[in-house]
């Protein structure tokens, strides 16, 4: 089995989509409907769209690719072992991440918000026994690893039923799918967890209680485990490439233009409940349409295009998982010091992204992975030449 480079370049790929997107949540407008910690004073309504281009679909491709490289790892592995490497894998830079890395964030909200003295440390002794009501112990943009970590114990627990014979015949059902079907039943599941749950249960990423997301991100996560290697499916995909990507921007453009007038077409202020449930219900089914039909886009495109031996791949592989960790706190870290120069709308973004970038890079490079003990914190593994880090049949066991 060679090394699908395609999903390691997809992985590298939309983690730096994520440093982007957070980036621009400095400055996308209106505030009350995408608050961040920390607000520049050149906010545009502009970049609502591209956000929510990105938005309507990234963090079920990242989940969708945490499922494919399980089925990866699984291989000959016993159960118990995998779920200690896991457990080790994702919890570790967690605890790390919200102890040490993460202050950063709730302390420049504090500062921005006058909520707090300055003194950075200070402040960690108030963050870490919750000192302060509003700034205190919190995972942030690191709500990725419980969850995936929840979900992994999931499956694992599952397998046994899956790797039964009536499960083996089920999940070969399911491979069969082209087509057509192969575009649009895959969205039914995402749009009925949408229906039902979204509006009930809004996004949390507190763990406990977000049963919109669990159902959602789970339901991305069974996908890419069940999509694995499957020649038929990957050529498939790749084969409805030309028609998963227009279809995509169609169902996109379609579902901004019903989201905004929807209620106009249907009569305002004179909306019947049963109006407001067919309203609700098309534009729900745009929204989990275009989420799958872009991932289906993405995957197509990337097997055609991605799936070879790149000189950048291997470093970058093995820089996500720090870079995910760092990103954010060194993002606003960055932000609260040039947003007070006033350099203007172009400057600014543009010294907060290289920023970021620069300081990622520099740590990565020169910090963690020099430093044995480090490395683990970061969710590498404690040698750059063990076997496990060497290995060339399968995406590394990393933050996916």
């Amino acid at each position: 089995m060679n090394r699908r480079h395609d999903i390691d370049a997809l992985r590298v790929l939309a983690f730096g989509l994520l440093i982007l997107y957070h980036a621009a949540m400095l400055y996308v407008a209106p505030v009350s409907d995408w608050g961040f910690h920390l607000k520049s004073s050149h906010l545009a309504e502009w970049l609502q769209y591209p956000m929510l281009f990105l938005n309507r679909w990234r963090m079920e491709l990242l989940f969708l690719i945490s499922g494919l490289a399980m089925h990866f790892l699984r291989g000959k592995t016993g159960l118990p072992r995998l779920a200690w490497k896991r457990t080790a894998r994702l919890l570790l830079p967690l605890v790390f991440g919200m102890l040490v890395v993460i202050p950063i964030q709730p302390y420049v909200q504090g500062l921005a918000e006058h909520g707090i003295e300055p003194g950075f440390l200070a402040f960690l002794p108030h963050y870490w026994t919750h000192g302060y009501r509003d700034y205190g112990l919190t995972w942030n943009h690191l709500w990725y690893l419980p969850y995936l970590w929840l979900y992994t114990m999931g499956l694992l627990a599952l397998l046994p039923v899956l790797e039964s014979a009536p499960g083996k015949r089920f999940c070969a059902r399911i491979r069969q799918l082209h087509g057509i079907p192969l575009l649009l039943l895959p969205a039914l599941p995402l749009f009925v967890i949408g229906f039902l749950l979204r509006h009930r249960f809004p996004e949390t990423h507190a763990l406990v209680g977000d049963w919109y997301a669990h159902a959602l991100y789970a339901t991305c996560f069974i996908y890419g485990y069940l999509l694995g290697t499957d020649t038929g499916l990957w050529r498939e995909l790749a084969r409805l490439r030309g028609l998963s990507l227009p279809l995509a921007l169609g169902c996109f453009a379609l579902y901004l233009f019903l989201d905004k007038f929807a209620g106009d077409l249907l009569g305002g202020s004179s909306l019947t409940p049963a109006h407001m449930l067919i309203a609700k219900a098309l534009i729900d089914s745009l929204r989990y349409l275009y989420c799958w039909t872009a991932i289906a886009a993405v995957l197509g495109w990337g097997h055609v295009l991605l799936n070879r031996p790149f000189r950048w791949l291997p470093y970058a592989r093995e820089a996500v998982y720090p870079w995910y960790v760092l990103h954010q706190s060194l993002l606003l870290l960055v932000a609260w010091w040039v947003v007070r120069l006033h350099l203007g709308p172009v400057l600014e973004p543009l010294l907060v992204v290289l920023g970021t970038i620069g300081g990622c890079a520099l740590l990565h490079e020169y910090v963690i992975r020099r430093t044995h003990w480090l490395r683990p914190l970061f969710g590498l593994d404690a040698s750059p030449n063990s076997r496990a880090a060497q290995t060339l049949l399968r995406p590394a066991d990393d933050i996916a």
